[in-house]
C-alpha cells in the first residue's frame, strides 16, 4: 500500500491530499529515509512524522486491503515511544 493511502486509512493524517503534501515537504520518513507519497510500505516499516516541535514514530503492524473502519484503524500501527 502507498504511504499516503496508509496514513489516511490508519487515520494518522486526516486526508490523503494532506498526507501527500506532508510527504512532499520532506516531513515523513520511512526507516529513517525521506519518503515520497508513492513509497510502498510493508509490515515492520517505521514511519516517522515530523511536527513543528516533535517527531512521532509508528511501526506498521498490518497492511490493510482498502479502507478500514475507525475501530480497526488504530490496530494497523504501534506508536514507538522515543
Amino acid at each position: 500500500m502507498r504511504l499516503d493511502k496508509f496514513l489516511k486509512v490508519s487515520r494518522l493524517i486526516k486526508r490523503r491530499t494532506v498526507a501527500a503534501d506532508v510527504c512532499d515537504s520532506a516531513r515523513v520518513f520511512v526507516n529513517n529515509n525521506p519518503a515520497k507519497p508513492a513509497k510502498q510500505l510493508k509490515v515492520g516499516d517505521v514511519i516517522s512524522i515530523e511536527y513543528k516541535n516533535m517527531i512521532k514514530s509508528y511501526k506498521v503492524l498490518i497492511i490493510p486491503e482498502g479502507n478500514v473502519s475507525i475501530n480497526i484503524a488504530s490496530t494497523l500501527y504501534e506508536e514507538i515511544i522515543n
